[in-house]
């Protein structure tokens, strides 16, 4: 339940619509629901402004239908991620209202339009890394982010990713998904001005380690302004973006605000950065 449902039904119990007793039951299982296998987290929405995620990986078709159905009730745009055609069509069968990202392997239960905002540049290497990336590309656009996609512009032809600069340049925030030594996060790192997220893959031969070498190539970035996630934790990286992203549009907004202010009185000016609404 969000802050919206909660207000709609305070209103029905001050117009008499719904009585105390059966308000009282409702608001006993807003905060989460205990299945036994899981407990559902109905008030995520209210705290971090999105839904419960569900990572499908390890869970039974039996449980990830009971944690959707009961998240379906309450959200739309509800993400789970991780999934194969197996678990979307486990899902499909409780919550039909569903569509499946095959390559980024993500259901979203309940899709709806959502107002896409800012803009993050979504980087990777190689086709090999797509799979990451589109992880995190679908988890921002979902949360309301506007996404330009990179690809296949890796340091074995540095030319590709130049050819990409005025992209770059306009980002709120960069994700950079790269495996085998990790090179590309440092060098894009090194052209923009904006937060830089890297994703090290696991794309790589043998002594790449599984993405170890990557992850150890990006922690040890001499490029300043690179945070790093975890091996192939596309998900995480577009959450992150998505968080730096609205907060520079906020942070835009409320400029432009003052600088509206300051222009119809004392003629003041207040410069605007380069940011993307």
């Amino acid at each position: 339940m969000d802050s919206q449902h909660l207000k709609h039904l305070l209103k029905q119990v001050q117009s008499g619509e719904v009585d105390l007793d059966t308000a009282l039951q409702r608001l006993k299982k807003l905060p989460f629901e205990d299945l036994g296998y899981a407990k559902v987290d109905f008030h995520r929405h209210m705290r971090v402004g999105i839904p419960e995620v569900i990572y499908c990986e390890g869970k039974s078709l039996e449980h990830l239908q009971g944690i959707s159905a009961k998240l379906a009730q309450h959200h739309n745009n509800i993400l789970a991620t991780r999934a194969d055609r197996k678990s979307f069509a486990g899902i499909q069968e409780v919550v039909p209202d569903s569509e499946y990202h095959e390559t980024a392997r993500i259901v979203v239960i309940n899709p709806r339009p959502v107002e896409q905002v800012g803009n993050i540049a979504m980087v990777c290497a190689g086709t090999s890394d797509i799979p990451i990336i589109e992880e995190a590309a679908i988890t921002a656009e979902v949360l309301g982010n506007h996404v330009k996609r990179l690809y296949d512009c890796g340091v074995a032809g540095i030319h590709r990713l130049l050819d990409s600069c005025e992209d770059l340049f306009k980002a709120n925030v960069a994700v950079v998904a790269a495996g085998m030594e990790g090179a590309l996060a440092s060098v894009v790192g090194g052209l923009v001005s904006c937060p830089v997220i890297a994703v090290p893959t696991s794309v790589g031969y043998g002594a790449s380690f599984g993405g170890v070498a990557a992850l150890l190539s990006m922690l040890n970035s001499c490029a300043s302004g690179v945070s790093v996630v975890n091996i192939d934790n596309g998900f995480g990286a577009g959450y992150q973006a998505s968080l730096i992203n609205k907060l520079a549009v906020k942070s835009l907004d409320v400029r432009s605000e003052k600088y509206d202010e300051n222009s119809s009185g004392s003629g003041c000016k207040v410069s605007l950065t380069n940011v993307s609404r």
